[in-house]
């Protein structure tokens, strides 16, 4: 198993353009693809330590599951890890995660800082 992975999803351009980067490195790194194998709420709290990071930080707050489930005014720190369990597609992208270290790649140049 690697040390270094992404948190992938093809559809999203600035996710395609880090893989691009990770690929360039020439790191052994693995590729998951996170909205068919989410995060469990354990991963997802370890991701958020690791980012330094709240989790309203890390979601897309323009997705509609962002509003359908009314997350705007959630202040809660575990429904709001649930609601990204449930629906990963709130998930920020991508994330890599290098040696204990994780980065968004927004802008995808950004995970250099840590590899």
């Amino acid at each position: 198993m690697s040390n270094t992975f992404i948190f992938h999803n093809p559809r999203c351009s600035k996710s395609r353009r880090t893989l691009e980067i990770l690929k360039g490195t020439g790191l052994d790194f693995e590729i998951r693809l996170y909205l068919e194998d989410p995060p469990d709420a354990n991963e997802l709290d370890n991701l958020l330590q690791l980012l330094e990071m709240e989790p309203r930080s890390l979601m897309m707050t323009d997705e509609d599951e962002y509003d359908i489930n009314n997350l705007e005014n959630q202040q809660d720190r575990n429904m709001l890890i649930q609601a990204m369990v449930s629906h990963p597609i709130l998930i920020q992208r991508p994330i890599v995660v290098h040696n204990s270290k994780a980065r968004i790649g927004r802008p995808p140049e950004s995970v250099l800082e840590i590899l």
